[in-house]
């Protein structure tokens, strides 16, 4: 990934906040119910999820919002 600076890395870091709910209820991942942990491959996998899902959301936003 090459450098970028400071003010693209906050925008970024917000567009990924702003999107987190979204890419949530798009991953569609259940939480960990109680004293549940999740080992180093399943937390791999749904990392992974929640990767594609982001980038499906962002997709989903720049259409919503006219192709920005």
């Amino acid at each position: 990934m090459p450098p970028t600076d400071e003010e693209t890395l906050k925008r970024r870091y917000r567009e990924f906040l702003d999107l987190l709910p979204l890419t949530s209820e798009i991953a569609g991942l259940p939480q960990s119910e109680g004293a549940f942990y999740y080992n180093p491959d399943q937390m791999d996998a749904r990392a992974q999820t929640l990767l594609v899902a982001f980038k499906l959301a962002r997709g989903v936003a720049r259409e919503a919002l006219g192709g920005v």
